[in-house]
């Protein structure tokens, strides 16, 4: 019993029962957040997080506890902190492969965030700061739950996207996009036209047998994915129109 007691009072020991409340904590804490990001069809999913909680919270456990024999030993210098950092370190480079770089979009950078505040949740539990990575974990779900609704509401409505259209009969072109847009009652932002973009028949072929090719982009507020899928289906229907793509 005395042994016991004195095991509870030294901070450079912990037992088994303990070992094991903080590593299911973990497991809880990381599978919630897991969860949130696989329903949302995001890289780091379920399991990722789990294991990326798990993984941290051992690291923190056995930077404290794992070299606990050595601590009375005059040469010897215990430093808690060092795998932890070593943890936060390493967490980005799990990060960085979530991020993906798309033309002028940049993608994963939430699910690259959310990692590592994983892996910190993970080091809490470890070192026994259970209330603080519960209520991390609490506000990480908030984050990514409820701010996500709010940002799609109210901050990407100003967003925009931008539609690439190749044609060889501008005018024609231009009336008939007027009208989808005017009744989809979408509005055009901005205009931008690139006559550069000129090919040619064989070197057979007469001058007048040439055709210029005019590109012009288009900004349009952004909208839901199948909306805008619909709408480049029908742009790329018209007649004159050689070819369409979003960013």
């Amino acid at each position: 019993m005395l042994e016991a007691v004195e095991a509870m009072q030294d901070p450079w020991r912990i037992d088994e029962w303990h070992i094991m409340l903080r590593l299911l904590l973990a497991l809880v804490l990381g599978g919630l957040i897991g969860y949130e990001r696989e329903q949302s069809n995001h890289a780091a999913g379920f399991r990722t997080n789990i294991l990326v909680c798990l993984g941290a919270c051992l690291l923190m456990l056995l930077s404290i506890y794992g070299f606990s024999d050595f601590v009375e030993e005059p040469n010897v210098r215990v430093d808690p902190a060092r795998l932890a950092a070593a943890v936060i370190t390493g967490i980005g480079f799990l990060g960085a492969g979530t991020i993906l770089f798309t033309g002028k979009s940049i993608t994963g950078l939430t699910t690259a965030a959310s990692l590592w505040v994983v892996a910190a949740i993970g080091l809490a539990v470890g070192a026994g700061f259970y209330f603080a990575s519960s209520a991390v974990t609490i506000m990480v779900l908030l984050t990514l739950w409820a701010f996500n609704k709010l940002e799609k509401r109210y901050i990407k409505a100003k967003k925009e996207h931008v539609i690439s259209i190749q044609t060889d009969n501008l005018s024609q072109v231009i009336n008939q996009i007027n009208t989808i847009f005017h009744h989809r009652k979408v509005v055009i932002r901005k205009v931008v036209m690139d006559d550069n973009a000129k090919s040619g028949g064989n070197e057979g072929e007469t001058a007048t047998a040439h055709h210029t090719r005019l590109v012009f982009y288009l900004s349009i507020p952004a909208a839901k994915r199948d909306y805008t899928l619909k709408l480049l289906d029908e742009l790329n229907k018209l007649e004159g129109v050689l070819w369409v793509s979003s960013e």
